[in-house]
C-alpha cells in the first residue's frame, strides 16, 4: 500500500511554513470527526451519507499525495452510491493508514 506525503503540501505552500502548518492543522482537526462519521454511517447501512462522507475524506486522501487510494475512493463512493459496499475493507484500510501517519505529524 502507498504511504502518505507531504508532497502535495508542500507544492501548495509553496515554502510559506505557516500556511503548511495550518493545511496539516485542518487534516488533523477534520479527519478523526469525519472517520468517526463515515464508520457509524457505514454501521447503520446509511451508505448514501457513507458515500457523502466519503467524497469529503478522498480531497484529503488527495492532498496527502494517495494517487492509488484515491482512485478506490472515487470509486467505492460511487458505489455506495448504489449500496455495493465491495471496497469497505479497502477504504478501512486507507482510513487506518492515513490515522498513524497524521500521529507522526
Amino acid at each position: 500500500m502507498e504511504l502518505p506525503n507531504l508532497s502535495y503540501i508542500d507544492q501548495l505552500s509553496a515554502g510559506n511554513i505557516s500556511f503548511k502548518e495550518k493545511l496539516i492543522t485542518v487534516i488533523k482537526e477534520e479527519f478523526p470527526d469525519e472517520k468517526e462519521v463515515y464508520l457509524a454511517n457505514i454501521q447503520t447501512k446509511n451508505y448514501k451519507e457513507a458515500a457523502e462522507n466519503v467524497h469529503k475524506i478522498k480531497h484529503k486522501i488527495s492532498i496527502l499525495g494517495l494517487e492509488k487510494s484515491y482512485e478506490i475512493a472515487r470509486t467505492f463512493e460511487n458505489n455506495l452510491k448504489e449500496g455495493n459496499t465491495d471496497l469497505k475493507e479497502d477504504f478501512k484500510n486507507i482510513l487506518h493508514v492515513i490515522s498513524e501517519y497524521l500521529i507522526t505529524l
